[in-house]
């Protein structure tokens, strides 16, 4: 049965006397006890979709044409109050960034009580047994102790799960998730889905997931929409979107996201260019046009209509559909015949430690402590929070180190520590030779070869400075050439980085996210550094605008010999990019060694759950794999679990787990392992997971 129908939706912007057609002409169902899955780039139209679906438009928006039924009852022209019953009630909704969405001034508790309330007529203390019951049935642990806590109080999968409590508070036959797992560990991700696909099995909910994670689509969706510029590319069920998809855009997005079961070191495919000005007139011509490789003459001088396939349901717009047929790989996976693949051991060094010989940055049992409290907390006693915890690593040059573990663990602290933007509590940095942790004395002429990328490239760069001035400002502090000279290497990190040189009269907010982070890129190599420390560098980016900024990082460390110090949760980025992968939990190092060892054949039980919970974008794999969850409650950095901290998480779990803490021993296969019942390494190493 249909529950959802959306027919010729189409809804404009209009700012600053700007038309902007976000979404046009856009068509599909969801039926009952469906999951579609919503999929594109940034600005292709789903969150407006899905607005315009709640008929919660931004200021300016409006729907313009089109049809959407819920249940055979049209909401388009329906009256205010009979659609705020609507929302809530029959369809529910989690937004984007969950502490947005919440009230930060009242408690969980009383925030979804108070969505139950709106929508019926019943007792306060009914309104607080219900509200309980949601808090239990999304997982959420102890319920009863926690329902008075803020949203700043809990973790960001925490506060997820709130927001789905609040969605389903009324039962509602449709829930829209709106990048549901969008910056979230690949652990609390796959407990989201995992949730969603246990309350969509128990209580019936049809669901419309947004989201341009393509390996979260690949495990929970039944069919898929691929929207671009506005408008539907391609619609059909998963298998098909994945295995026998007949758009370039398609095929594009699944070939530009980095793999587990992929070789490393390659360069990822990636989109040119950018989506089209949707304020522009887009008629009289394929919108994917300036960035296909297959346009012809046909595609600029007409639009393609979305035309449905012969067999089945699947629907392309696309004069010159792909017809070739898949990869051997994808064909192998989806016959079942796929073999596993023999990963090389690399090399030892002249030590035999794995360690290459020509060290630059040697990091001595780096330890940072925290103070929580404050003059207002005085009454209270101080707790001491050991955000680093006896951290101890080498980075070689022309070397790629990656740093991956939960928020929380203490990764970016340790990148703060290694630029010197922040001091240890105690141990050492050792770059190039010399200890930069002891003195500000000599500071100048190491910091020109030692840069950072932050995760946040908009928060990072001065809104008020043009970008030829803050890729200059580095140049300018350490009195490099003179203006001239300063004026030509902007350029010419621009062109590095693949930005016109007319981009140094512009100011930040007039770049894209990915622009802003070659922005970031071309600043930090501005002074020719030997090491970089990039934390996050591509979390919240498309699939595209990711692989373009992997594939830019990597060429500039070919070119220049540079080290990276690579800080991420994605496991599968930083396998693709690193030498090598450390892997911290709750500020301490719990295995070190070669990519394709850790990740490929993990030894701590803790390196085992982030592999295993990383989503692959093939639904053939994530339906077949096990869900492979721990519990959620990370234990608190400020009274770590005594003994080895993972313990109360590990499915391994012994007596003398608890009692001792086991130290990072060197095992035989090149690595270290801090475990005192470590996974037995296998001969060989598997493609699929």
């Amino acid at each position: 049965m249909t529950l959802l129908e959306v027919r010729n939706l189409s809804t404009s912007l209009v700012n600053k006397e700007r038309v902007v057609r976000a979404v046009e002409d856009v068509a599909f169902d969801v039926n009952d006890a469906e999951v579609v899955g919503l999929v594109g780039e940034s600005g292709c139209g789903k969150t407006m979709t899905a607005l315009s679906i709640m008929r919660l438009l931004p200021e300016g928006g409006e729907i313009i044409g089109g049809s959407v039924k819920l249940d055979g009852r049209e909401l388009v022209g329906l009256a205010e109050t009979e659609m705020c019953a609507v929302r809530g009630g029959s369809v529910g909704m989690i937004f984007q960034d969950p502490m947005a969405s919440l009230n930060p001034t009242k408690r969980i508790g009383e925030q979804i009580a108070e969505a139950i309330t709106i929508h019926e007529v019943i007792r306060t203390d009914v309104a607080y047994r219900r509200t309980v019951e949601m808090l239990g049935l999304v997982g959420f642990p102890s319920a009863k102790e926690r329902f008075d806590e803020y949203p700043h109080q809990l973790s960001g999968g925490m506060r997820q799960r709130v927001m789905i409590a609040m969605a389903l508070a009324c039962e509602p036959r449709l829930l829209i998730a709106d990048e549901p797992t969008t910056a979230l560990d690949p652990t609390v991700g796959a407990q989201i889905m995992a949730l969603l696909e246990r309350l969509r099995g128990e209580i019936g909910m049809a669901i419309l997931l947004i989201t341009h994670d393509l390996g979260v689509i690949a495990g929970l969706a039944d069919r898929i929409v691929v929207m671009y510029a506005g408008k539907i590319a391609e619609a059909g069920s998963a298998e098909t979107v994945f295995f026998r998809h007949r758009h370039p855009y398609t095929r594009a997005l699944l070939e530009a996201i980095p793999r587990l079961d992929e070789p490393t070191g390659s360069r990822l495919p990636t989109i040119t260019g950018a989506p089209p000005d949707l304020s522009a007139s887009l008629e009289h011509t394929c919108r994917f046009q300036p960035r296909c490789p297959r346009a012809e003459t046909r595609c600029g001088r007409e639009e393609p209509a979305l035309v449905r396939e012969e067999a089945g349901e699947h629907e392309v717009a696309c004069f010159f559909p792909l017809r070739d047929p898949p990869s051997a790989r994808t064909a192998a996976v989806r016959n079942g015949t796929a073999e596993v693949r023999e990963v090389p051991t690399p090399g030892l060094a002249d030590d035999q430690s794995g360690i290459p010989a020509e060290t630059l940055l040697r990091v001595n049992n780096l330890v940072k402590t925290y103070e929580v409290g404050g003059k207002l907390f005085a009454l209270r006693q101080r707790a001491v929070v050991e955000a680093v915890s006896s951290v101890s690593f080498e980075i070689a040059k022309g070397e790629t180190l990656g740093l991956i573990g939960e928020s929380g663990c203490g990764k970016s602290t340790t990148g703060r520590l290694v630029v010197a933007v922040e001091s240890p509590t105690t141990g050492s940095v050792i770059f190039d030779g010399a200890d930069i942790t002891r003195s500000a004395r000599g500071r100048g002429s190491w910091r020109r070869e030692l840069q950072m990328v932050f995760q946040d490239p908009y928060s990072s760069l001065d809104p008020r400075m043009p970008v030829g001035e803050i890729i200059g400002e580095p140049l300018l502090i350490q009195n490099a050439g003179g203006r001239s000279w300063r004026t030509r290497r902007v350029k010419e990190l621009l062109d590095i980085v693949g930005l016109p040189a007319y981009a140094m009269g512009h100011y930040p907010y007039e770049f894209s996210g990915g622009q802003r982070q070659r922005i970031a890129v071309a600043r930090a190599f501005a002074l020719s550094p030997k090491l970089i420390v990039a934390d996050e560098p591509v979390s919240a980016l498309d699939v595209s605008i990711r692989a373009q900024i992997v594939n830019l990082m990597m060429d500039l460390q070919r070119e220049f010999n540079v080290s990276y110090l690579m800080i991420s949760h994605d496991v599968a980025v930083i396998r693709h990019c690193s030498d090598r992968v450390a892997v911290m939990y709750l500020g301490k190092l719990v295995e070190i060694g070669p990519a394709e060892e850790v990740i490929g054949d993990p030894r701590h039980p803790y390196t085992d759950l982030l592999v295993k919970t990383v989503a692959v974008p093939d639904p053939l794999i994530e339906r077949k794999k096990p869900r492979y969850l721990a519990p959620d409650d990370v234990p608190s950095a400020t009274r770590p679990p005594p003994g080895c901290r993972f313990h109360p998480r590990c499915p391994r779990m012994q007596p003398i787990c608890v009692q001792a803490e086991p130290g990072l021993t060197a095992t035989e296969d090149m690595r270290k392992v801090a475990c005192h019942f470590p996974l037995p390494t296998t001969s060989r190493k598997f493609s699929l997971i």
